[in-house]
């Protein structure tokens, strides 16, 4: 890594260690390399469009995650730190060991008005990581002792490692779960996660947190097309939320950006060739089209009512969000005189 780019990547908020910063092999874990770093700040800002987005300030005490997901929308981010959005991505974690430190500084009364706080928004933060470094934790126990709301988006079940700080913190302030679960396929999940936790692991998660009184909901997502998509797929695992107690079930079809795209169908190249031609037509742009979005929400909806359970409206996209915003009209004509 150039020192340049370390520069860069601290003028974003993290100041590493070393001067140099990436030794290969420090904190080797479980084939993982951490690279540790002291972040500058440790609540961002998220800039969206009106409606979006139903928080507005996130936590990501982690950078890189070694679930590995093929579809991860965050993997773009490690190319700022000159490190690829391929294996680097998977098995190089950024660890802000600092995060609970600033974030007790950040909250001081004089500087914050006490928002809610999303984690999970970026990169796991129940990732392998979290089983060394706990960073996740000393997190909440700040938040809790500060009173501070908050919410937690995972894959992983290692959230119940921490099931007595969240029953703690939510004595104090409101706080809320939702586990990531997209299908129940073993296969699928296997192809596409390969270091999250089993599918089913997670929805004994979703019973366990709202049994301990901590609201947890599911995200049926990403929902990925040809390959987790059919109908009686999305109904085993949305049937399965409602049985766990689910509080909501949102569901979403998979979102490509630029960077995500190429690695998505590249992984698809190598494991189902017969579909990348299929998701290429698909996706001209970061979503599919609406009438596909909305094919596989009402599944998962239809499902959920029948079950008895709750459910949230569909996400929607950036270009949802900004098409319904009022347009400004255009001023009238404006009438030129002859000068007589």
């Amino acid at each position: 890594m150039r020192w340049e780019q370390v520069e860069e990547a601290s003028a974003q908020g993290a100041l590493f260690d070393t001067g140099d910063g990436w030794i290969p092999g420090v904190g080797e874990f479980r084939g993982l390399d951490f690279l540790h770093v002291r972040s500058r700040r440790i609540i961002n800002e998220i800039k969206s469009p009106p409606g979006y987005l139903p928080f507005r300030y996130t936590i990501n005490a982690y950078r890189g995650c070694s679930h590995g997901c093929t579809y991860c929308f965050a993997r773009p981010t490690h190319a700022y730190l000159d490190l690829n959005t391929g294996e680097d991505f998977d098995r190089k974690i950024v660890v802000k060991v600092n995060a609970a430190e600033r974030l007790r500084a950040e909250l001081a009364p004089a500087r914050w008005a006490g928002e809610h706080i999303a984690m999970g928004t970026n990169t796991d933060p129940y990732q392998r990581a979290e089983g060394r470094y706990r960073l996740t934790r000393s997190i909440i126990e700040v938040l809790g002792e500060a009173a501070n709301p908050f919410s937690i988006l995972t894959k992983s079940s290692l959230v119940l490692r921490d099931l007595d700080v969240l029953v703690a913190a939510s004595e104090r302030t409101d706080v809320s779960v939702n586990l990531s679960i997209g299908t129940l396929d073993p296969e699928v999940w296997r192809l596409t996660e390969p270091g999250t936790p089993h599918p089913r692991r997670r929805v004994e998660a979703v019973a366990a947190l709202n049994d301990a009184g901590i609201p947890c909901g599911v995200l049926v997502a990403p929902i990925l097309p040809g390959l987790s998509d059919r109908a009686e797929q999305l109904e085993a695992v949305a049937a399965a939320c409602v049985d766990a107690g689910a509080v909501s079930v949102t569901s979403t079809l998979l979102h490509l950006r630029p960077g995500v795209k190429e690695h998505y169908l590249g992984a698809l190249e190598a494991a189902r060739p017969d579909l990348v031609g299929s998701t290429e037509r698909l996706y001209p742009r970061a979503d599919a089209p609406k009438a596909e979005r909305m094919r596989a929400t009402s599944i998962v909806n239809a499902t959920v009512r029948r079950a008895g359970g709750r459910r949230r409206a569909p996400k929607r996209t950036k270009a949802d969000a900004m098409q319904e915003q009022p347009q400004a009209k255009a001023p009238p004509p404006r009438q030129l005189g002859l000068g007589l």
